[in-house]
């Protein structure tokens, strides 16, 4: 029997519009983990919550393909910075198919909370910035099976690349450690949409 006390949504999101801003006037919330661990449902939920109070920005589109390398300075430049000085934010989508960068600028407002999610989206460089550092795991297999599920078996060799660079960026960042809540990306007892159950105290 799992008695963790499960979060929700809707309580982050509330918790998250009476914390103090600390870009500009937005809170910066970074989903984190490892690929495959649910990140992404867990940050749309957030975000789909949060309503127009919320801009969610992807890892993914931030990415020059299978490379962690340039990602945050690109979130950085065009988007945290004019933020925190009050401006709109604007990125280029990666298009992984023609594997270039888009043309045309995605913007980004002003909103009270912006989430961003993917691996490697909660550095320390961004911790004057971060209101809640979210970290969200699952077992490797099942990320692995996920992933490949979504990206198709073609892509085995660069999905086992990819989780050397994820795990060595995350050693380096010291990422699980320094969030403030950690989920549980897999849990044993179903959980309806909307929930997450943190994980526990004897794992952090």
């Amino acid at each position: 029997m799992d008695d963790r006390r499960p979060l929700t949504a809707a309580g982050l999101a509330a918790d998250l519009l009476t914390a103090p801003p600390l870009l500009g006037a937005t809170r910066l919330v970074c989903v984190d983990g490892p690929a495959g661990s649910g990140k992404t449902t867990l940050a749309g939920r957030l975000a789909a919550e949060l309503g127009a109070a919320a801009e969610l920005v992807h890892m993914d589109d931030l990415y020059a393909g299978w490379t962690l390398t340039g990602a945050v300075a690109r979130l950085e430049a065009g988007v945290l910075r004019p933020l925190a000085a009050g401006r709109p934010g604007a990125y280029h989508r990666f298009d992984w198919h023609a594997g270039r960068f888009a043309a045309e600028p995605v913007p980004v407002r002003p909103a009270q909370v912006l989430v961003v999610e993917g691996c490697g989206s909660a550095p320390r460089r961004l911790d004057p910035w971060t209101t809640l550092r979210v970290w969200v795991e699952a077992p490797g297999p099942l990320r692995l099976e996920r992933g490949l599920a979504r990206d198709g078996a073609a892509m085995t060799d660069h999905w086992l690349r990819w989780l050397a660079t994820e795990a060595a960026e995350f050693a380096r960042e010291d990422t699980r450690r320094r969030a403030h809540l950690r989920v549980d990306g897999a849990p044993a007892t179903p959980v309806p949409p909307g929930v997450f159950l943190p994980l526990p105290d004897t794992q952090r």
